[in-house]
């Protein structure tokens, strides 16, 4: 069973520096059919103007991924680190028993586009930490490469949550393929471009969830860039 979440109906916020797209209900959004699906709670689609930011607040008992599609983003955490996410560059933030922190534009003429995935832990009271890893454009290339697991194999992020999570940028044309063992579900989500899975069209910006299916083949339309979720 493949359910579509079709990028014209996700929620949205907007202001004068930031737009934001929802897949799950968020902050002021929300949509009792859209609460999450399994353990992945929040995919936020954000563009930040130039020079602007979100200003410091707290997470807490929370996996947070930030994946940058274009342009930078600074972050300073209540811990005294700080550092710059780009294109390619996955982050990953246990918030654990609460993190302080910031998210910045730091270009004056360019937008930062972003996606932010919150992932409910394993369990709560984790230590805070972060952790940031390069995936190369040829490393992702026409094939599902692991960016996030929980034993943090393949050079992927560790993330405490029983999910492993790729990323595939694919020619028009490319195929891939992936195999859902046992009652595992699955979440693709289209990042950028046009994508069928497993016969279904998919336009960018839109999600699907997947369960009771044992494979999915996922067929570029158009050049296209799309995030797998294999979840519990």
């Amino acid at each position: 069973m493949i359910k579509v979440r079709h990028a014209t109906e996700r929620g949205r916020t907007r202001t004068d520096w930031l737009d934001s797209r929802h897949t799950f209900s968020f902050n002021r959004y929300y949509d009792p059919r859209h609460t999450g699906f399994r353990d992945l709670l929040v995919i936020n689609e954000d563009v930040v103007a130039p020079a602007q930011g979100f200003g410091t607040h707290s997470h807490d008992n929370m996996e947070i991924l930030s994946y940058v599609v274009s342009g930078a983003l600074e972050h300073r955490d209540s811990a005294g680190g700080s550092g710059v996410i780009r294109p390619g560059e996955l982050q990953r933030m246990t918030a654990g028993t609460g993190v302080s922190h910031s998210e910045f534009n730091g270009s004056q003429a360019e937008s930062v586009h972003f996606l932010q995935i919150w992932i409910r832990p394993e369990r709560d009271g984790l230590e805070p930490g972060y952790e940031q890893r390069a995936f190369s454009e040829d490393d992702r290339r026409g094939r599902l490469r692991l960016i996030a697991s929980r034993e943090g194999g393949d050079g992927s992020v560790t993330i405490h949550q029983d999910v492993r999570v790729y990323d595939a940028l694919l020619a028009e044309g490319d195929e891939v393929s992936y195999r859902l063992d046992g009652d595992r579900h699955a979440w693709l989500q289209v990042v950028r471009g046009a994508v069928e899975v497993n016969g279904i069209p998919l336009g960018p910006g839109d999600g699907a969830a997947v369960s009771q299916e044992s494979s999915l083949a996922v067929k570029a339309r158009e050049d296209a860039e799309v995030m797998l979720f294999d979840l519990a």
